[in-house]
Order: C-alpha cells, then structure tokens, then sequence
C-alpha cells in the first residue's frame, strides 16, 4: 500500500515536471577580481587662486581655467561577495588656459593680469565599490589619493603708462589630493565602460611677481611673491579593458541583463531597428563672458581695459532628440532659449587720463537686463560598441550659442577719482552681443544600471571657434560701438543625465552641463565714433565665455 503510494507521487512529480517550462539558470555573476588598462577622455572647470602680496583684494584674485583633458588608465581589482576594492593609477594632457585680474589691492596700484594654463594631470587613488544589477555587472564607487599637476602660467602688470613694465612666469609641478566617485559597467567580458566625476585640489609654490607702479602718489612698488592654490571639477567617459579575457568575447553582448516575466520587461538602451528619443527640458543655468583689451600690439597680455559679465543667471527651454539605425550610425542635437535679468559687468580699465594725472586703475560695476541667449547643438556619429543595455560611441557636430544684455547703472568701487553715476541711476549704459560658432568632436556613453534606472554622458572638445560680438557704449560723450572678431582658441561641452523610466517608453531625468569658449589673445576689436575718446584704430583683443547648470527632462522614446 505504501509502495504503490509512493509510485503514485513519483509518477505525478514526474509528469509535473514535464509540463513545467524549462528553467535556464542564469550566467555566473560578473567578477570584477583582475587587472585592467585603458583610457579615458574628459572636460572641467579648473580655478587657480593668487594670493595678493600687497593687502587684500577688492576684486580678482581667481582665474577660472576650463579642461578638456585626455589619458589612460592602468589598475587591478579585488572583489569579495559584492564589494569590490581597487587601486588604479592615471595620467593625463590636458588643453586649459584662464586669465583674470590679480594683485588689485586698491584703485592706485595698477593690478596684474594673471594667467594659468595647467597641462598634465596624473592621479593615484584606491577604489572602493560595490557591485550590484542582476548578474554584478554594474559598479558604484568611491575613490581618493593623491593627484599632480603641472600648472604655468604669467603674472604680467596691465598698462602702467610709462612705468617699468613688468612680468614673470611660473611652470611647476605639485602634488596635491583627489576624491571622486564614478559608476562602471561591463559591457563583455572584456571590455566596461565608466563614467566618473574628480576633484583635484593642489598647492602650488610662491611665484614672485614683478615690480609695480603705485599713482597717486607716484611710487615704485619693489617686487614681491603670490602664493599659488588650484581646485578643479573634472567630469570623464573612460573605456577599460580587462586582462584574461579575449577582446572580442561578446557572450552576454545581445542578452539582456534582466531576466524577468513579459509584463515586466525592463526598457533597453539600444533597439534592434530603428528608434527615436526626444522630449523637453528646462535648464537653470549660470553665464560668464570676458573681454580683454590689449594696451599695446607687442604684448596682448598687458591690458587696458577688461570687462567681465558674470552671475548671469538664466532659465531656458530646449527641445532634444537623437535618432538610432539599425547599422550604428545615430544624429542627435538640441535647440534651445533662454532669458535672464541677473548679473553684473565689471569695467576696469589701467593707466587712463584723470584729473591729475593717470589713475592707476578704475573698476565701475552695472548691473544686467534683458539677457536673452539661445543655441543649439547637432551631431552624427557611430557606436562602435553596443549591446541590448548600452551605447558608446564617437561624434562629430557643430554647436551655437548667442547671448545679449544692457547694463545698467555704474557705480565706482576701485578709485574714488572716477567719475560714474549717482547713485540710484538705473539708466541703460551699453549692451553686448556675442556669438559663438564651432565644430564639435567627442564621445557618448549610454548604460542601463538598473532595470529602470540609466546614465547617458557627452563629453565634446571644441577645436577651433569663430566669434562675432558687438559692444555698445552709450555713456561716453559720443555713441560708439565696437566690432568684436575671433577666431582659433577651443572650447569644451559636458553632460551628463541620469533617467527613471516610468513605463517602457516614458522617462523622466535630471542633468548637469558645462560649456566653455574661448578665442586667441590675437582677436581684433574695432572702435566706430571713438574719435575724442582715447581710443583709435584696431586693438588686440581676447574672448572667452562660459555656461553650466542643472537640467531636467522628460523623454519618449518610439522604436
């Protein structure tokens, strides 16, 4: 009785498990454990900061430094259940130069214009991360060290009417310390891709800076020494690839990473055929433009006059799109405008007539309104390497960015000798136009990290610019304009955006964006009704702007 029970069962669990459906065991979890090489491209915002020898400053002091670096990357991995630990050396050339005012102490010493230009960057970190996903294949980390910098640069006195013109220059290299966190994915058994954020901050020597006139009273200041420090933000896409695997082993390329039922399928970041991805954002962002007038046609750097806008909070709407083919190839680029009523210029002008005799230096404040900017960007590219969870892949494009303002009001803040608007005077002074053309060269990654969750980044070198602008002042005795012309220089663009989708289709995100331009010291501006103002023909010129912030989004995509 109880053997033939027994059969009973048998047969029955028997006959079940033919009808049950074939369960497939998933693959073995992604091991991080092994050394790896590869190489990285990236963009950021430097600062170097120059301590002023000759009391505090009024205005100045930082020369803001925009990156776009590329290197490589060699490391080795240790991984034990889901944490993973690592060391990873780097190093990197880098493309960067700034220029601000230093050493202004007062309006009756003629201040300094500052240059840095950092030009290699190498890191030392450990790692600490933890891997997550399905199978492992995503990794979140932590890392921090010590980072080196080769920094150089000049500190050169602006325009000083007559006075022993001075300058010195710096070349260093420092070592300092760098945090930073970054998510990896793998994407073959050989190859992951990573997205990361640094910061660096370093230390630099004391460099000493040249001899300087004092007016009034006349005097010749001795030489003396700033003391140097730099702080940078870098934003990289790095391509790694791990030793012990075949570089061509695709064997989880075309799988998706998350085994689910039909109702629950995840959405993927790269479709079979063709597919289109667009939507709206909104973009908070901050704006800066520069302008420097050289005071003589041998040296650009030694200024007459500089006027910077800066704080020039924006709001702008953009639309987006990116279309994917079956073969690779995708276009992608976004059009955008924007407005604000934020912000001021600082118009300092060195070694121009007063009333007895040259001022030493004048720096009048006007606040912005009605800024508007707009721009676009578009690109062709190829991914070159792709799965059902990811896209990297190289582009070429072109980007435009135009900004305008009237400054208004003027109040004196450096030397009391300078005539300038009553106070509560809010008439419109000037305004300026500015706008900016250049190709784009750079990198995009895409990965899903979770089941809902996805990173996308760009990272674009500008390789040359072309500038148009056009200055108008309506506070001289006569109204004049000058025409604004540049060319060469470069530029960096990056962003980067991490997205939830909340069904198959329909995403929602948030981002960050940085975009910095310049030209050559050599531009050329031209004055138009500048007869009886102190200023004739054509003068070396330099520009340079820059535009970041936060943005949302929210996307649909159709395949």
């Amino acid at each position: 009785m109880i053997a033939g029970t027994i059969g009973l069962v048998a047969r029955g669990a028997a006959n079940a498990a033919d009808l049950a459906p074939e369960v497939k065991l998933p693959a073995a979890v992604w091991n991080w454990s092994g050394g790896y090489i590869g190489g990285h491209v990236g963009d950021g915002h430097g600062r170097t900061s120059f301590s002023n020898p000759y009391g505090p400053s009024i205005y100045g002091g930082v020369v803001d430094t925009p990156v776009f670096l590329a290197g490589g990357q060699i490391g080795y991995n240790w991984q034990k259940d889901g944490w993973v630990f690592g060391v990873e050396l780097d190093a990197s050339g880098a493309v960067s130069e700034g220029t601000n005012t230093c050493l202004a102490a007062s309006g009756f010493v003629v201040s300094a214009n500052c240059q840095a230009g950092p030009n290699v960057f190498a890191t030392g970190t450990g790692r600490v991360g933890y891997a997550f996903g399905a199978l492992g294949h995503t990794l979140a980390y932590l890392k921090g060290g010590v980072a080196w910098q080769n920094n150089r640069g000049d500190v050169v006195n602006n325009f000083e009417n007559g006075g022993p013109q001075g300058k010195t220059h710096f070349d260093y290299g420092r070592v300092g310390g760098t945090i930073g966190l970054g998510v990896e994915q793998a994407l073959t058994p050989a190859w992951s891709v990573k997205v990361e954020y640094d910061y660096l901050h370093v230390r630099g020597p004391s460099v000493a800076t040249p001899p300087t006139v004092q007016n009034p009273p006349f005097a010749i200041l001795p030489a003396n020494t700033t003391s140097l420090s730099s702080d940078y933000h870098v934003g990289k896409i790095g391509l790694n690839y791990h030793f012990g695997a075949a570089p061509w082993a695709t064997q989880w390329s075309d799988a998706p990473l998350y085994a689910k039922a039909p109702a629950g399928t995840p959405p993927i970041a790269y479709a079979a055929g063709w597919s289109f991805e667009g939507g709206p954002r909104l973009w908070l962002s901050r704006g800066r433009f520069q302008w420097n007038v050289g005071a003589v046609p041998t040296d650009p750097n030694i200024l007459i006059s500089r006027l910077t806008y800066h704080g020039l909070d924006g709001l702008s709407g953009e639309a987006f799109g990116r279309v994917d083919s079956p073969r690779g190839v995708f276009l992608k680029g976004n059009i955008g405008l924007g407005r604000f009523n934020k912000g001021n210029i600082n118009n300092e002008d060195w070694g121009i007539p007063g009333g007895t005799g040259p001022l030493s230096y004048v720096n009048n404040i006007s606040g912005q309104a009605n800024g508007r900017f707009t721009y676009y960007t578009a690109d062709a590219g190829y991914d070159f390497l792709r799965g059902a969870n990811y896209k990297v892949g190289g582009f070429i494009g072109w980007t435009y960015y135009e900004q305008s303002s009237d400054s208004r009001g003027c109040v004196q803040i450096a030397n009391p000798a300078m005539r300038c608007l009553p106070p509560g005077d809010d008439r419109v002074v000037g305004s300026q136009n500015t706008q900016w053309n250049a190709p784009r060269l750079g990198l995009s990654a895409e990965t899903m990290l979770t089941e809902r969750w996805r990173l996308s980044t760009d990272v674009a070198y500008l390789p040359w610019i072309d500038f148009r602008g056009r200055d108008h002042h309506l506070f001289r005795p006569t109204t004049t304009f000058d025409e604004q012309r540049g060319n060469g220089g470069g530029g960096v663009q990056i962003e980067g955006v991490l997205s939830y989708f909340i069904t198959k289709n329909f995403s929602v995100g948030v981002g960050g964006r940085y975009w910095a331009m310049w030209t050559n010291k050599d531009s050329k501006t031209t004055c138009t009704g500048c007869i009886g103002v102190g200023i004739t023909g054509t003068q070396f010129s330099k520009f340079s702007m820059e535009r970041w912030g936060t943005f949302f989004q929210a996307s649909y995509r159709f395949d």
